[in-house]
């Protein structure tokens, strides 16, 4: 069973804000073998949602509010532990995601920074592409709104 929780920055427990660091390293930087600068400043304004099952967290993700990133609240640091996959979390937390993002700021466009290898993940989610491929950080990225 996963316990889910969100959060803003300044009530995160130290015990939270490094199991979030620590999986963003073993996903973006160890796994995806991705060197780009994580601590961006956008963790403060922003809302973090976690999936924790046995005390591990398995599942994460960053809501950036309106005008931080861009005009539209945004989705980013999607990471599921490689140890919970095709389990359907990855799904889930977007779910949650989204409707946090709804419950917040109102039936508003979603901007996300996808991927590329997952556009088919994000537009089964109701996601457009809202530009050509780009390169960022070494990977290839896609820009997708969900109006």
């Amino acid at each position: 069973m996963i316990k889910w929780f969100i959060k803003r920055f300044d009530d995160l427990s130290l015990h939270e804000l490094y199991a979030i660091l620590q999986l963003r390293n073993e996903v973006f930087v160890i796994e995806q073998n991705c060197v780009y600068p994580d601590l961006d400043n956008k963790d403060q304004p922003a809302y973090h949602l976690m999936g924790w099952k046995n005390d591990i967290l398995i599942a994460y993700t960053r809501i950036i509010p309106p005008g931080v990133s861009c005009p539209e609240p945004s989705i980013g640091r999607v990471a599921t532990s490689p140890s919970a996959r095709g389990e359907g979390i990855g799904r889930q937390i977007m779910e949650k995601s989204i409707e946090h993002i709804y419950k917040t700021y109102g039936t508003t466009p979603v901007k996300i920074s996808a991927q590329l290898y997952l556009k088919k993940f994000y537009t089964d989610l109701g996601f457009s592409p809202t530009s050509d491929v780009y390169l960022e950080d070494g990977l290839d990225h896609i820009e997708m709104v969900k109006s």
